[in-house]
């Protein structure tokens, strides 16, 4: 039965208790998984399986080692640490956006069809947590920008000369108008996913292929209920 054990890794801060509950849903016992306790791992041994919680950005390290088979994570994490994982399915919580914004005072003339022109801002600099997909984005249409990576404070940038521009991710916007930032352009829409170790995908196929029925069915009742 080893074989079929599974270890489940999950974020720490605000997308833990989503994910606790979700396993909660397709009857694993969780009710000991917090992390005020300060423990790493917890075993679940109804469920053949343990759980281990992790900074959201190293997730896909573990996962993608083995130390893990299966993770939750952002798909902003996920896209930005360009990990060789598998996504399995979407968990449809943790809902965020990756924009652009700008200064107020200096955001770019508007096109016709209403977008911002964004062409002014080839070469200029870019402060983020997520120069990938920052990088990524303006490549696409067909710009170079100069990223400065920040782990904290992004909107605080543009306001001392430090880049022209942010890319970050924004939930109601409540940040960026708080510190006379606008929207100039969307990126993506990024929710956490199931992720798992391509190996451990293969090796325990019928066990990972059952709780991904599980959450598929979990999802799809709450899409009923609403």
């Amino acid at each position: 039965m080893e074989r079929d054990f599974l270890t489940i890794a999950l974020p720490k801060g605000k997308l833990l208790i989503d994910s606790i509950q979700l396993l909660s849903r397709i009857g694993m016992e969780c009710s000991h998984v917090n992390e005020d306790s300060r423990k790493l791992f917890f075993d679940l041994p109804d469920s053949q399986a343990k759980i281990i919680i992790c900074r959201p950005t190293d997730i896909p390290t573990f996962v993608e080692y083995g130390a893990a088979d299966l993770g939750f994570v952002g798909k902003d994490t996920l896209l930005e640490e360009n990990k060789d994982v598998a996504e399995l399915l979407d968990l449809k919580f943790g809902y965020c956006r990756f924009v652009v914004a700008m200064p107020e005072a200096s955001v770019p003339p508007k096109l016709p069809n209403g977008e911002y022109d964004l062409s002014g801002l080839n070469h200029q600099r870019v402060a983020t947590k997520f120069p990938r997909v920052a990088e990524s984005f303006f490549s696409g249409l067909g710009m170079q920008i100069h990223p400065i990576k920040l782990h904290g404070n992004i909107e605080l940038a543009p306001c001392v000369d430090l880049a022209e521009m942010i890319v970050d991710i924004v939930s109601t916007g409540k940040t960026l108008k708080e510190n006379h930032l606008l929207e100039v352009a969307p990126i993506l829409e990024a929710t956490t996913r199931l992720i798992a170790n391509r190996v451990a995908y293969r090796m325990k196929y019928e066990r990972i292929k059952n709780f991904v029925e599980r959450f598929r069915e979990d999802l799809q009742k709450d899409v009923s209920a609403k």
